[in-house]
């Protein structure tokens, strides 16, 4: 393996295998990395995957704050004297799921365009538009609604690095390792949701002495940004065998494969992102806006709980399915998350906040554990789909593993985009249900419907025994 510096010579050797070294210079690439290769994994290949998966996890964190921001802004626009109605606000906590889904796609091929440092690094700065924006438009209750949508809309630009960063993660460790590598970044990633969702409710009424300053909101993640993209760029490094190409991901959109893995998808994360935007608005609206515990002078929601919850279930979900196969996994997940909407759907009535919680962190857990194990099964199925299957020349088979190891990152970043539009979806549904019916019973109901659904599709797919993938254990 070798480590090239455009302007500097390596600086410090971080281990035996292939002259494995490390610099300081900007625009750093490592040539030969194959992680499958033992020797060079264990001579100093580990070290270096290890060091690009933290940095790439701090500054994926820091995405998913940015993207559930307004999750919780909205929950105090009315007291900082805005007056937007319920349906608006409701638009306010989608609108960067619905963005930052969309901007998943193009995210997915700027790892083999830029390099995954240097895209990590440009990523990580643009977060800082929509926190400094949302300080601006919260700090004057006289903005526009659709100035406040636009900033809104910024905070989608959260939501695409993690396209970008799991495609980048995915080259950097072998298949073995690969679900609890992807499972730690994504956690790590999806852990931002629920700091953003305890810090806010702190920093704009305990860190303002009591009174209500919106603009801390956005201005606390500021140096935090900063600070990351520095360490992206000071130890993250970029893969020369990272590709990605246009062919490759057409390739991928005529897998029928690829379209049922984001339909199970959409079922996890989609639930995951889309009940973690909303959760604060849903418990605001069916308990009020006072309940959960004291801090100083703050009154701090629970809701971060079930982002918490949902985000350390996930790299668990990619361990089972390393150990159990994804499939098993998924399938168990949708019957759990089926048989708890059902559940909050018949005791709603009950007005019991503590039965709320604890069956949404059920949900939660079960959306969160789903997450890996969904995402674990993306590059077993296309394994398992590679022309390489069934050719005689060795070399043939080789070139269509590497095919097929660029399909499936291409696969990874459209399914996450394509999942993500379920964080659109479910604040939505649960809008529409309130409007018909004054009452989000309806909306658990199609929830039960649709996790059902999928957990058949799941079924037929890759467990029946004359499925080609059950017999892989996928």
């Amino acid at each position: 393996m070798k480590v090239d510096a455009t302007t500097e010579p390596a600086l410090t050797a971080e281990g035996p295998a292939g002259g494995i070294s490390r610099q300081g210079a900007s625009g750093r690439w490592i040539h030969g990395w194959d992680a499958e290769d033992t020797q060079q994994w264990e001579g100093g290949g580990r070290t270096i995957a290890t060091r690009n998966l933290r940095w790439s996890i701090a500054c994926e964190f820091l995405g998913f704050v940015v993207w559930q921001l307004w999750s919780i802004v909205v929950v105090y626009l009315p007291a900082a004297g805005f007056h937007f109605s319920s349906s608006e606000l409701f638009w306010l906590i989608s609108v960067p799921s619905l963005v930052g889904a969309t901007l998943r796609i193009p995210y997915t091929f700027m790892v083999a365009r830029f390099g995954g440092r240097n895209w990590t690094v440009v990523s990580a700065l643009l977060l800082l538009a929509p926190t400094t924006g949302l300080a601006v438009c919260v700090g004057n209750p006289g903005t526009p609604f659709g100035a406040m949508l636009a900033v809104a809309a910024l905070a989608g630009l959260g939501g695409g690095n993690f396209a970008s960063s799991m495609a980048n993660i995915t080259y950097f460790f072998p298949a073995r390792e690969k679900g609890w590598a992807l499972g730690l970044n994504a956690a790590g990633g999806n852990l931002g949701a629920a700091v953003a969702q305890l810090m806010v409710p702190v920093a704009v009424t305990a860190f303002a002495a009591g009174t209500l300053r919106l603009p801390l909101a956005g201005l606390l993640w500021v140096p935090l940004v900063l600070v990351a993209a520095w360490g992206a760029w000071k130890c993250m490094d970029n893969l020369s065998s990272a590709k990605s190409d246009i062919a490759g991901s057409l390739a991928c959109l005529r897998e029928p494969h690829l379209w049922i893995l984001a339909l199970l998808y959409v079922g996890t994360f989609g639930s995951f992102i889309g009940f973690s935007a909303v959760f604060p608005k849903l418990i605001a609206d069916t308990f009020g806006q006072h309940v959960g515990f004291t801090l100083g002078t703050a009154t701090i929601s629970l809701a971060f709980l079930g982002a918490l919850v949902g985000s350390l279930a996930r790299p668990f979900g990619g361990r089972l399915a390393d150990r159990w196969g994804g499939a098993r996994v998924t399938v168990a997940c949708f019957a759990v998350l089926a048989l708890t909407a059902l559940t909050q759907m018949l005791t709603l009535p009950l007005g019991s906040f503590p039965l709320f919680i604890a069956l949404f962190l059920v949900l939660f857990a079960a959306a969160g554990a789903g997450n890996g194990s969904t995402y674990r099964m993306i590059p077993l199925v296309f394994a398992l789909r590679s022309p390489s299957q069934g050719t005689a020349s060795q070399g043939t088979a080789s070139q269509g593993a590497v095919s097929s190891a660029r399909r499936a990152s291409a696969a990874l970043g459209l399914i996450s985009a394509l999942g993500a539009y379920g964080g659109f979806l479910v604040p939505q549904v649960l809008n529409a249900s309130r409007l018909a019916t004054g009452s989000y019973a309806g909306a658990f109901t199609g929830f039960v419907a649709a996790y059902l659904l999928l957990m058949a599709v799941t079924w037929f797919v890759y467990l029946r025994r004359s499925s080609a993938a059950s017999l892989v254990g996928i």
